[in-house]
């Protein structure tokens, strides 16, 4: 027992460290790339596809880090994932032009992908059941603070340094991390080996990098644009011959069964529904306060951090409600408060001060610092070990396709909405369409609320949750031997 908890000791801050300037990364370039557009010579969309292909590259490898939590111990996979991250970390930081710097932030994210499964996947078998609730809740810290931090620390960066900084503050911290992580990070997961199939890897790949990317140029060019339609047929069609394989493979790279344990597919609808709220909002903000109100990139950052703060400061205080309570409470006041505090946001006009969109902005987050980790322990509790790795990933690639779901939504419907208000002469048009914007992510939010109404607050003990796996794998051998 004592060796388990030096290891933990020793494990957590590892995995904290390292996951957190991963995902800050995601956002990290948001404010940065102006200076680049200037120093590199291209143009805003040339631009954007620093944060895309982060997303798009990220999006691909989290269903992979299911097969690679299974067939690589946690010390290989860390430190591996850790060491590629650190080179597409230098490459981009050192980056003579834009081609290059492109390529550092695909081979940032080929190793930032794998990261957030590894670890709630670790936190999940090193912490038991009762605990898990308080151990997710640190995770919760780093997926809320880390993005939100990413716009004000690249706005002051920006402001005051060269962009390249921002890539140098991150390679110290990755390097520590992984010489630390050689001497003592040690294994805890189970290793089955399973066999590398080729065809379920470029199915994944084309299945949810197409939907992802069509998503993003849903946002960026319009649900019509041939490119959108191309990538998100090439997605659906993907998506859907890449289940049919995984139900027939007797060790599939990502299992779909996940969705018939109770709890597990409320979870993952309420966690996509909170996180296309929260980056739908983190993108809405900003182009509010930059293009229709000409405040600063700074500011606009900056307008940002209390909430990112807040979350921070209340996800480990939630996941201990969590282990004490149970989920559907505290998910249940969490989304009341993110309707309630959305619904302001609906009536931005000239006028609306810093000071009121920051304060509005903290109290939506506190809202959802009871949502996220909460809800994501509940649908994983449910699982059993074996079945951790496929869900944690399974959980996380929806997010991210929630995330480009949920922008490319918003994006269109204040496009559209600013549309029909200027042929209609309203005063600010542009505030107007965001304000429409902001109803949607409302009414999404109230959509979240009314389904978790149908959670069930079930404790269930590991050997409880290992032996009722045992008797379905049990059962499906029968069927499929009588078939």
């Amino acid at each position: 027992m004592q060796n388990i908890e030096v290891n933990r000791k020793m494990i957590v801050p590892l995995l904290l460290a390292g996951s957190f300037i991963a995902i800050l990364n995601q956002t990290l370039m948001i404010t940065a790339i102006p200076p680049i557009m200037e120093e590199m010579g291209i143009t805003a969309n040339t631009g954007q596809w620093l944060t895309t292909v982060f997303m798009l590259v990220n999006g691909i490898m989290i269903p992979v880090s299911a097969f690679l939590l299974e067939r690589f111990t946690t010390r290989q996979l860390f430190i591996t994932a850790m060491s590629i991250f650190a080179v597409g970390t230098l490459v981009a930081g050192i980056a003579p032009n834009f081609s290059t710097l492109l390529i550092g932030r695909v081979i940032q994210s080929a190793g930032a992908g794998v990261m957030l499964p590894l670890m709630q996947t670790v936190f999940l078998m090193i912490f038991p059941v009762h605990r898990r609730g308080a151990a997710m809740g640190l995770i919760g810290l780093v997926i809320s603070f880390a993005p939100a931090i990413g716009p004000a620390l690249s706005g002051y960066v920006t402001e005051h340094y060269s962009w390249r900084l921002l890539f140098f503050i991150i390679l110290p911290i990755a390097v520590i991390d992984i010489v630390i992580a050689c001497f003592a990070l040690k294994n805890v997961t189970e290793l089955q080996k399973p066999k590398f199939d080729i065809l379920s890897i470029i199915l994944s790949s084309f299945g949810f990098g197409g939907l992802l990317y069509g998503f993003t140029s849903a946002g960026n060019n319009g649900w019509l644009a041939m490119m959108t339609i191309i990538s998100l047929g090439v997605g659906v069609v993907a998506l859907f011959g890449f289940i049919l394989r995984q139900l027939k493979l007797k060790h599939p790279m990502l299992e779909f069964r996940v969705f018939t344990y109770s709890i597990f597919p409320l979870a993952v609808a309420i966690g996509m529904i909170a996180f296309m709220g929260l980056i739908g909002v983190e993108t809405l903000i900003p182009l509010y306060m930059q293009n229709m109100r000409e405040f600063t990139a700074f500011e606009a950052g900056l307008a940002l951090l209390p909430g990112a703060l807040i979350t921070g400061l209340m996800s480990p205080i939630t996941g201990r409600i969590f282990d004490k309570f149970g989920a559907k409470k505290l998910v249940i006041i969490g989304l009341i408060i993110i309707t309630v505090s959305s619904i302001p946001f609906t009536r931005l006009d000239t006028s609306t001060s810093l000071a009121f969109i920051t304060i509005l902005y903290s109290i939506r987050m506190f809202g959802l610092s009871m949502v996220m980790m909460p809800i994501a322990t509940a649908g994983l509790n449910q699982l059993p070990k074996r079945l951790i790795p496929h869900g944690a990933a399974m959980d996380n690639t929806m997010r991210q396709i929630a995330a480009s779901v949920g922008t490319a939504i918003l994006v269109t419907v204040m496009t559209t909405s600013e549309e029909s208000a200027a042929s209609r002469e309203i005063v600010n048009p542009d505030i107007y369409g965001a304000n429409v914007a902001f109803i949607v992510v409302a009414a999404l939010s109230l959509v979240g609320l009314l389904i978790a109404l149908f959670i069930k607050d079930k404790r269930q003990s590991q050997e409880e949750l290992e032996r009722k796996d045992q008797e379905r794998l049990k059962a499906r051998e029968t069927n499929s031997a009588s078939s």
